[in-house]
């Protein structure tokens, strides 16, 4: 197993010299006076605290790679060869209305006001990073097609360079908030939503005010951290102009740039960059309670909240502050996460990873509802990709865990798709691309589909949004077909009996019965001359019930 190399990744641009490396350390067992790199000791050396963050920065996403000792693949889904749950009202469980692409992979979240959307997924945060600024109109619109929510994150008006404030220091006009918001909406078609995320500097900023009054959005979102890093969130500048910008507007700028010290190493070249953090939140029930009642009476329909990795304690403040203040969502993130621009060792060592973090919260909703307390819609974040783990995701946390929320694996195909956009008007296609053709029309299979519905707006489309549906699509099929194996015809049915452990070790974290006891019962039933019932009925009340 491994558990982590501390002392060179391709993250930072780093490697061993050595073939053998001390296992706890990452420092090659035999380190030469006169070696020329390149492990992060040696980078270190020189560049300092720079070895602190992968990069190149604003064009890349990086994910911690320790190997966890429990992780999703400890799972597998149950398939069954009789029932159906989640059938509407008048379908009777039988093979001609039991087909997979008759699966129905939408879903609801939200107390009251609920927000529909196609698939069980929405994006992760994309904040204030340049890969999240200059791959936007890739991420809105395919998000907007594909019927999902889009998460914009923290900091986007703080770093606007276009910000204008009043003479109270509140957001009088942010014209790289309105491009985000506008985009999305443009091709919004009555699933998903637009979501601005908040931290302590955008709440001192108004950001709420500002995005509620000018664009009349129905939802905000809290956040208390993510599980990339324990700290607040950061991006690089490229100038001290910009630099000493953002410090002015409160932001701490590290190294400081208005130190004389530092402006001379930037002038010599020394310093090339300059790191703008945020400030870490304080959270206690009653400030928690009175910021919702805030939120609520400027208009908002639905609050959300993001929270990260963080320990027991503040999982169960999460949870329970969400319950009592009636949050419409609440983001639980595990680490690593997956980020463009988190401390690397951070992202490594700390934090409780996503499948602990999940067993966690299912055990205390289980405990709050048994007091009564009725649980927000709950989502997992941390490292999902594809269809099976969105499965074992809502699976495993049933019926608490409604949707998954993905960060990198929603961003990959949109600048996969931009790329291909570029290589086009280049004619320098790669073969992995040019084996299917060498237009859009013949690379990109839902094209056609796509420019049926949309007519002349698809050339406003970018090919980045196309990825994206295209990715979503996947996601649905490949969804449809693993519910109809488990006989889940609707998101809502599906449930904890649907997976089973395939260690000891998991069954004890998890709640999940092990392979060797699961429908143990049932089988010895059999055995024993007992007929099976086929639940279909079961599963159609289920729904009836709007369970």
């Amino acid at each position: 197993m491994n558990l982590g190399r501390p002392n060179a990744n391709d993250a930072l641009g780093t490697f061993n010299r050595s073939k053998n490396v001390v296992p706890g350390s990452g420092i090659c067992s035999r380190c030469i006076d006169g070696c020329k790199g390149n492990c992060d000791i040696f980078k270190s050396t020189f560049r300092g605290r720079e070895v602190i963050y992968p990069g190149p920065f604003g064009d890349i996403t990086a994910g911690a790679d320790k190997d966890y000792p429990l992780d999703y693949s400890h799972l597998n889904i149950q398939g069954y060869a009789l029932g159906a749950k989640g059938l509407p009202e008048d379908a009777e469980g039988n093979p001609d209305n039991t087909k997979f692409p008759d699966v129905n992979t939408e879903m609801e979240y939200g107390w009251d006001s609920k927000v529909k959307m196609r698939l069980p997924i929405f994006t992760g945060a994309l904040g204030s990073t340049e890969i999240a600024r200059k791959n936007w109109e890739h991420f809105a619109v395919g998000a907007a097609i594909s019927g999902v929510t889009l998460v914009c994150g923290e900091n986007v008006c703080g770093i606007d360079p276009g910000l204008e404030l009043d003479a109270k220091g509140k957001i009088k006009n942010s014209p790289e908030m309105d491009r985000r918001i506008t985009t999305y909406k443009r091709f919004q078609e009555g699933y998903g939503e637009i979501l601005v995320q908040m931290n302590v500097e955008d709440t001192r900023l108004g950001v709420a005010e500002y995005v509620r009054r000018k664009h009349n959005l129905q939802t905000i979102e809290l956040k208390w951290g993510q599980g990339a890093k324990c700290i607040g969130g950061e991006i690089k500048v490229k100038t001290l102009e910009r630099a000493l910008e953002l410090q002015k507007r409160g932001y701490i700028v590290t190294p400081d740039p208005s130190s004389e010290a530092t402006q001379k190493a930037f002038k010599d070249g020394a310093i090339k960059e300059f790191e703008r953090h945020s400030r870490l939140g304080f959270v206690s029930e009653e400030s928690f309670l009175a910021e919702i009642k805030r939120l609520r009476d400027l208009g908002f329909k639905r609050i959300t909240l993001k929270t990260g990795a963080y320990s027991m304690r503040e999982l169960a403040m999460a949870i329970k502050y969400s319950s009592l203040a009636k949050i419409d969502l609440l983001t639980i993130d595990g680490a690593p996460g997956g980020t463009g621009m988190s401390p690397w060792r951070m992202m490594q060592e700390w934090g409780i990873p996503t499948f602990y973090l999940e067993a966690l919260t299912h055990e205390f909703c289980q405990k709050l509802a048994k007091k009564g307390m009725r649980l927000p819609d709950i989502a997992i974040a941390g490292g999902f990709s594809s269809e099976d783990h969105i499965f074992k995701a809502i699976a495993m946390g049933a019926p608490y865990v409604k949707a998954v929320c993905m960060g990198r694996a929603l961003m990959i195909p949109g600048m996969v798709g931009k790329n291909i956009a570029q290589w086009l008007k280049d004619n320098e296609l790669p073969v992995t691309v040019s084996a299917y053709g060498k237009t859009e029309k013949e690379i990109f299979v839902y094209y056609e589909e796509l420019l049926e519905k949309y007519g002349k707006e698809i050339k406003d489309i970018p090919l980045g949004a196309i990825g994206i549906y295209s990715f979503a699509q996947k996601i649905k099929a490949g969804l449809q077909q693993l519910m109809a194996g488990s006989r889940n015809f609707r998101v809502s049915s599906i449930s904890r009996r649907d997976l089973m452990s395939l260690t000891e070790e998991a069954a004890q974290v998890s709640g999940i019965p092990y392979v060797m006891d699961a429908f143990r019962q049932e089988a010895e039933e059999i055995l024993n001359g007992k007929i099976p019932s086929n639940g279909a009925a079961r599963g159609r009340a289920k729904v009836a019930a709007g369970r």
